[in-house]
């Protein structure tokens, strides 16, 4: 996928959607693509185009013994390394699509390789890999790792866990989430030097050690039904913070994820649903 002007073609697409987070995805195996940023902001308008928090491009993989590679881009044009609910979506598409037959798939992202398995009740699995807590993966500009941060921002002083999981999250923990400022406070953690990849910003409340309601502000998207890098990185924190327990389940407004960390060292694991809506195709 390269920048510049391009002419405009017709593509092919499935519109999918985790827990209501919504991708438009696209085969770029079966069929040539080459898209510049403004061509996905047009796709994802939800007014002139298909609509979408995020596109989605599968690809043949360069690395031995992967299945494939994908590459993932904002809703604003920006490419990202990771993403959980996307992750689900492109399983069920490669397998749906004949263009594999497993139901275990390895895919190389920027963030890394995955493993991704289609479960017998149609749900996928998907190992995360490690989450990483130093500053400089995250990256997060302090001189040393820390259990919590803080960060001034709408007028008054937040609390909040950061970790990599293949994506920058910052973890605030609040008594309601329905009354959470997520708007404001997510937009605002985007203009802080703390973030220089900027940040998506989740807003966690405990409800018990296994349980957790969730909102996430994404950033080049904004808040979105559900983000499954953002409940990995929220299970993760809370379970650092010794407020929560292995499994976890997450409640995003989009519905369900199960997640599983032991801990350090160790992979994060997301279970989670991912559903066809619509195929289609565009000229753009």
């Amino acid at each position: 996928m390269e920048r510049g002007t391009v002419a405009a073609v017709k593509l092919k697409f499935s519109k999918m959607q985790g827990l209501g987070n919504d991708f438009v995805v696209i085969d770029g195996v079966s069929q040539p693509v080459c898209l510049n940023r403004e061509q996905i902001r047009q796709l994802a308008d939800r007014h002139y185009g298909v609509g979408c928090d995020q596109v989605l491009l599968v690809e043949p993989s360069p690395d031995d013994g992967m299945d494939f590679s994908y590459r993932i881009f904002n809703a604003d044009g920006s490419e990202v390394a990771q993403c959980g609910n996307g992750a689900r979506c492109f399983a069920k598409f490669v397998h749906a699509r004949g263009l594999i037959d497993r139901d275990v798939i390895r895919v190389s992202t920027k963030s890394g390789r995955l493993s991704l398995e289609i479960t017998q009740d149609g749900r996928v699995r998907v190992n995360m890999g490690e989450p990483r807590f130093l500053p400089s993966e995250i990256p997060l500009m302090v001189h040393e790792e820390m259990p919590e941060y803080q960060a001034f921002v709408g007028g008054q002083s937040w609390t909040f866990g950061a970790v990599s999981m293949g994506n920058p999250h910052a973890v605030i923990e609040v008594s309601d989430i329905a009354k959470a400022p997520v708007r404001e406070i997510g937009e605002a953690f985007q203009s802080l030097s703390l973030f220089p990849e900027q940040v998506n910003v989740g807003f966690m409340q405990v409800v018990s050690a296994g349980q957790i309601n969730l909102r996430v502000y994404e950033r080049g998207v904004g808040e979105t039904l559900a983000c499954g890098s953002g409940a990995c990185a929220a299970a993760v924190i809370g379970i650092e913070w010794g407020r929560l327990k292995s499994p976890v389940t997450v409640r995003l407004p989009g519905g369900e994820l199960m997640i599983e960390w032991p801990g350090r060292g160790e992979s994060v694991i997301m279970v989670g649903s991912a559903e066809f809506v619509f195929e289609g195709e565009i000229e753009i």
